[in-house]
């Protein structure tokens, strides 16, 4: 079993940057994919990025690409996503999930077992 807490949300300006962490605890986190997903007021939860157990491989929603960052520190037990020239359709509450695919391409919400419990991005304008 997998345990996840985001943390690092917030108010930001327009333009602004932040950085969420994910702390897991559990003994397979080094052999899952992770993601991170947003869901914003009365939209579907979507997919944002995903790095591989290896942390070379990553994937990135196209609203997001040259923007976001997703990484992982296997020894810390924590993925980040830092979020840079953030956007006021960037609001949403952002989650970290985990999954035993390989592939960072699996961006289905319903493939992803493991989910923190959320962490609210608000960026003003």
């Amino acid at each position: 079993q997998v345990a996840l807490v985001e943390s690092g949300g917030g108010l930001v300006q327009a333009g602004g940057s932040l950085r969420l962490s994910c702390a897991a605890s559990g003994r397979t986190f080094n052999s899952l994919t992770m993601g991170w997903f947003r869901q914003a007021p009365g939209k579907e939860r979507e997919f944002v990025a995903a790095v591989r157990w290896s942390g070379s491989i990553t994937n990135y929603a196209d609203s997001v690409k040259g923007r976001f960052t997703i990484s992982r520190d296997s020894a810390k037990n924590t993925v980040y996503l830092q979020m840079n020239s953030l956007q006021p359709e960037d609001t949403a509450v952002y989650y970290c999930a985990g999954t035993p695919s390989g592939s960072v391409n699996t961006m289905a919400r319903g493939l992803y077992p493991y989910w923190g419990q959320g962490t609210q991005v608000t960026v003003s304008s």
